[in-house]
């Protein structure tokens, strides 16, 4: 498969704000009510894809590839139609993790269709929806690539072990962001946060899934089983550091315009955002902490009665295809999660699109990846109860 030049689209990131938790989910999911589980003999629908050759996918805005001269064409996305004769209805509704949450809940707590044979979401939101029995287990002898090609590091969240339910769209690394021209030195731990010379010069992300595993970290926790203890400890070095002037604000991706404008000059950032700011200013810098960093997903799910789920199984397995993957990580620039993708563009012709293969932002390599870590997800008994500290903190 040819490879496009890299270009340099506007990261999804860059836009949409994924909140922490809605009032929807602290009511609902968050508490997990059983009304609204859903047995495994009630999750599937009869499955019309032989007959049917079609699908309907639900993703966020600017999350695929599309074609330079034509954004309404989506070259992978369509080279699958010709392939196989499934059409794909493609739909970009998702702008947030809970207003979907919202938009499809009544339905499947009801036991009734949603429309949509395949959505993504964040990882930390899949956990609710597999706890809740709200998505179908899929059927591993349909995805060869996935059982071959798929990441090791991500092959077995503590909310999906084995990954039955979910499949990653794409990854990403919540490290730290920098400007090492104004700040003049490196930052290498999340202790650097709080030095002196970055007073008021800081920011935190907001969402309290987006920012508690790096913070814990810090403190040397292993986030694959950190405790209550250890998140209260984290709100209360924060609340010092609030206290103190230290942290400028809370965000959400509007921290790319504070660290662009020289306003904030260290934050916790998201790997894909910091591979457009670099083409902009060199100066930027991410780093992977000494104590580690969180690797998180945005994963593919099929919601339960969903009609078309073998054709979605099938474009699933699609993407895991090195080729495919290699061309889709040329575009949306988050950490591949099919590292054999890596050699295909290496091979690439195009300069910039071969030089991918050696930014450690897309495939991390093995020093990186040492440090990377799945948190554990919070659980429903925790949420509303941690939801409520981290958001007075965070002025939410």
């Amino acid at each position: 498969m040819a490879l496009p030049p890299m270009n340099s689209p506007l990261s999804r990131r860059n836009l949409l704000r994924t909140l922490g938790a809605g009032t929807l989910l602290g009511g609902l999911a968050g508490c997990g009510v059983r009304p609204a589980y859903v047995s495994p003999a009630d999750r599937a629908a009869t499955d019309v894809s032989a007959t049917d050759k079609r699908l309907n996918w639900a993703n966020w805005p600017l999350y695929i590839d599309t074609d330079d001269e034509n954004a309404a064409r989506r070259p992978t996305l369509q080279a699958f139609e010709k392939r196989t004769g499934i059409s794909v209805d493609y739909v970009e509704e998702i702008n947030d993790n809970d207003e979907f949450f919202g938009k499809i809940s009544p339905a499947l707590m009801n036991h009734q269709r949603t429309g949509r044979d395949l959505i993504v979401i964040s990882d930390w939101m899949c956990a609710r929806f597999v706890r809740l029995g709200w998505v179908q287990e899929l059927d591993r002898s349909r995805q060869p690539n996935v059982t071959k090609y798929l990441d090791p590091l991500l092959r077995s969240p503590a909310f999906d072990p084995g990954r039955k339910f979910t499949v990653p769209w794409q990854s990403g690394i919540t490290g730290i962001a920098y400007n090492r021209r104004r700040l003049g030195r490196e930052i290498r731990q999340v202790s650097d946060l709080w030095a002196s010379d970055l007073k008021g010069r800081v920011t935190l992300l907001s969402g309290l899934d987006e920012a508690f595993a790096l913070l814990m970290q810090g403190n040397g926790v292993d986030i694959t089983r950190w405790t209550a203890d250890d998140f209260h400890t984290v709100c209360d070095q924060v609340e010092k550091q609030v206290g103190r002037g230290q942290i400028r604000r809370f965000t959400g991706n509007d921290y790319i315009k504070d660290l662009s404008s020289g306003d904030v000059l260290a934050c916790q950032a998201y790997s894909g955002d910091v591979i457009q700011l670099q083409a902009d200013d060199p100066d930027i810098r991410f780093v992977v902490p000494e104590e580690g960093a969180e690797l998180w997903s945005e994963s593919l799910m099929v919601p339960n009665l969903a009609r078309h789920k073998a054709n979605a199984e099938r474009l699933i397995d699609y993407y895991y295809e090195p080729e495919v993957a290699a061309e889709l990580a040329a575009w949306v620039n988050y950490v591949c999660p099919v590292p054999a993708a890596r050699d295909v563009l290496a091979a690439a012709k195009d300069e910039e699109t071969a030089a991918l293969a050696e930014d450690p932002l897309i495939f991390p390599d093995k020093a990186m990846r040492e440090r990377l870590v799945i948190a554990r997800d919070i659980t429903s008994e925790e949420r509303v109860e941690f939801a409520k500290r981290w958001n007075a903190i965070a002025g939410l």
